[in-house]
């Protein structure tokens, strides 16, 4: 396995620990996760992550717990953009989460 399917693999686990308090769903089974980019030359991964709406008044304290949990990897450079497009939709949730919603 390449070393940045390993480093995105991690990056993906720590993500899936970060929830959203109203769901009490991680964010990754929710679909807000939309890419992980690995630069392994540069030691840089770029995630990419949405919200469910721009008006999320969990934003803050989401991103916040998703940057902590990334400063967990050594040895990495993290860079998180939050993005509107494609707006979010529960297809992308996973299965388990969409039936845990009733959906």
């Amino acid at each position: 396995m390449p070393k940045s399917e390993g480093i995105k693999r991690m990056v993906l686990k720590k993500l899936s620990e970060v929830n959203d308090p109203e769901l009490g769903l991680d964010i990754v089974s929710l679909g807000l996760v939309y890419g992980v980019e690995v630069d392994e030359k540069n030691k840089k991964v770029d995630v990419k992550i949405t919200f469910t709406t721009p008006a999320c008044p969990l934003l803050g304290f989401i991103l916040d717990n998703v940057k902590r949990k990334l400063e967990e990897i050594e040895g990495w450079d993290f860079y998180v953009d939050v993005v509107w497009e494609p707006p979010w939709s529960p297809e992308r949730m996973s299965k388990e989460a969409r039936k845990k919603l009733g959906l």
